[in-house]
């Protein structure tokens, strides 16, 4: 699944849709690829350096939702949740996620993150 879905997106740094940016930015967490999440991060909102934390281990996302994001939108967002492993034990984060599609290439601005159902 990854050759197909989130690798060419990863390589590339572009994605059709809001949701297929999430799940290559889900994606670039599980294998330590800051420099994609950096790459499709909107510059106004973009951190100066971003440190990987290598004791979480992601596991899966589940997409919850998603509003516009599509080809020929401007906006989107995305409700998600990721689950994880730390040295704490297991979790999951849970995030309502923004972006915007500048110049054909969509972008992460910010989330809303809310307690997780689980």
């Amino acid at each position: 699944m990854y050759a197909s879905c989130c690798g060419p997106v990863i390589a590339s740094g572009i994605a059709p849709t809001a949701v297929r940016l999430m799940r290559s930015r889900f994606s670039a967490f599980a294998i330590g690829d800051a420099a994609h999440l950096i790459r499709t991060w909107h510059p106004s909102t973009r951190p100066g350096d971003l440190g990987l934390d290598a004791g979480t281990r992601w596991l899966r996302l589940d997409i919850l939702g998603h509003e516009a994001g599509g080809p020929f939108d401007a906006e989107g967002v995305v409700e998600f949740e990721a689950f994880y492993r730390d040295g704490q034990g297991r979790g999951a984060l849970r995030e309502r996620s923004r972006f915007v599609r500048e110049e054909r290439v969509w972008l992460y601005v910010d989330g809303d993150v809310r307690p997780s159902t689980r």
